[in-house]
């Protein structure tokens, strides 16, 4: 996930395909919305009740009960796949190594049919009492991959609670905490209503541009099938996140004739006109409310000091969690690249050429949001505040981007326990054993409560 606040909270992106979305709608609807329907109430007989107080029943149930006892009892077990799960890299594209060792964990945990999918996603099946494995499915997920390049040291460190290394929290420990999951309703022999999908994604971080989930949700074979879905992409167990920051990244390349420093000093440069473009970007004044920000990051380009450069780059990052202020500030970002174009055009010679600029691009996540009143969302609330904690509503940019975009209900939650530094080479999480466990639990009372456990 790719961070926005200092809760360990790793921010995580091209266009989702519209075309089938109204029928994917209706199928894939929590079923507070099609409460009534003899069909969906034989397979949910809690369709119809209010998500915070099935929460509250879940939590207090002996199925449930048992269940937490498995993930205290198995805490050890736990460290040791956060462990060896972070010493194997898995930086953007490269997350197979990975993939395959949280695989083994998937069966040997009990799911003996799990499978990596065409995209690299790790997919295990647990059919549903009710449903045997045709769905509907509420899916439960965390992602492989890491914001780390190839070559970063990932061998973990630990001091006293702590262990620290690059990739720890954001997403290994939560890789963990499905594995734990499914130890633990196999151990006490939780049946559920519905079909349940615990999910490894490959390319939630930067340039993997959701693309795990996306195949999920548009290709794979769920597709249209999925009434829920889970994120655990943090680590504060109180935090929920309910609304999807969308962004729209691009690598501006602007080109020029080039030429000596002194004996072509007069012709247009193309330094200028990117420079132009970074200034009258940042005099724009977006909305705090809804949110909108944008960045100029990465720039490169030229040939030598004594060279007016023939070609320099720079690239942007977009951010709304409203789609049409998002698309209003991407028109504004393109006017802006073809002003500064013209102006640098118009201020020098073009004798050997104009300058230009080609925009490509790199990035593109879906706003979106769940609504407050939905079933997820409350029955994510009654699950925190059941077992002692206090909900934190907020936007980010993580995997549940895409049922968000697409009106499937779906939030991102804590894996438990503290942690920060996320995306930093001295990222840590504390694994306190007593803490971690009664966060695990949030995850797992929201599974059940949706699920429907017995």
């Amino acid at each position: 996930m790719e961070k926005t606040d200092p809760h360990l909270r790793p921010t995580s992106e091209i266009a989702i395909h519209r075309h089938d979305n109204r029928d994917r709608r209706l199928v894939t609807r929590a079923w507070p919305w099609l409460c009534g329907l003899a069909g969906l109430l034989a397979a949910f007989p809690a369709a119809c009740e209010d998500g915070a107080l099935r929460a509250n029943r879940v939590v207090a149930s002996p199925t449930f009960k048992a269940a937490t006892r498995s993930l205290d009892d198995g805490y050890s077990r736990v460290v040791d796949d956060i462990v060896a799960l972070t010493e194997i890299p898995a930086p953007p594209f490269g997350e197979r190594l990975r993939a395959e060792a949280f695989l083994s964990r998937l069966r040997e945990a009990g799911l003996g049919d799990a499978a990596i999918d065409a995209e690299g996603n790790v997919i295990g099946l647990r059919p549903g009492a009710r449903t045997k494995g045709r769905g509907p499915y509420i899916v439960v997920a965390a992602h492989l991959d890491t914001v780390f390049p190839q070559g970063v040291d990932v061998k973990v460190r630990r001091e006293g609670t702590r262990l620290m290394a690059p990739g720890v929290g954001d997403d290994t420990k939560s890789l963990a905490v499905i594995l734990a999951y499914v130890r633990a309703l196999q151990a006490a022999h939780v049946q559920t209503d519905a079909d349940i999908l615990f999910v490894g994604d490959v390319g939630e971080e930067g340039p993997g541009n959701l693309r795990g989930v996306r195949y999920l949700f548009e290709k794979g074979p769920y597709a249209g099938k999925i009434a829920a879905f889970i994120s655990i992409d943090l680590v504060d167990p109180n935090l929920v996140v309910d609304r999807a920051v969308g962004s729209k990244r691009y690598h501006a390349v602007f080109h020029g004739p080039g030429g000596h420093s002194y004996a072509s000093f007069g012709i247009v440069n193309p330094m200028a006109a990117m420079s132009r473009a970074v200034v009258d970007l940042y005099d724009l004044k977006p909305p705090s409310t809804p949110k909108a920000t944008y960045s100029a990051s990465v720039t490169g380009g030229g040939v030598s000091v004594n060279s007016i450069p023939g070609e320099v780059f720079m690239d942007f990052d977009l951010r709304s969690e409203n789609p049409a202020e998002l698309a209003r500030l991407d028109g504004q970002l393109r006017s802006i690249l073809q002003g500064a174009v013209a102006a640098e055009n118009s201020a020098r010679s073009t004798a050997n050429g104009g300058v230009s600029v080609q925009l490509s691009s790199i990035g593109d996540r879906p706003a979106g949001a769940t609504p407050a009143g939905s079933d997820i969302v409350l029955a994510t609330d009654g699950a925190i505040r059941a077992l002692g904690f206090i909900p934190e509503h907020q936007s980010d940019s993580t995997d549940a981007n895409i049922p968000m975009s697409l009106g499937i209900p779906a939030v991102t939650i804590g894996s438990g326990g503290a942690g920060a530094r996320a995306h930093a080479l001295d990222e840590w999480i504390d694994i306190e054993k007593s803490s971690n466990v009664r966060g695990m639990a949030v995850g797992l009372a929201v599974l059940l409560a949706m699920a429907g456990s017995r």
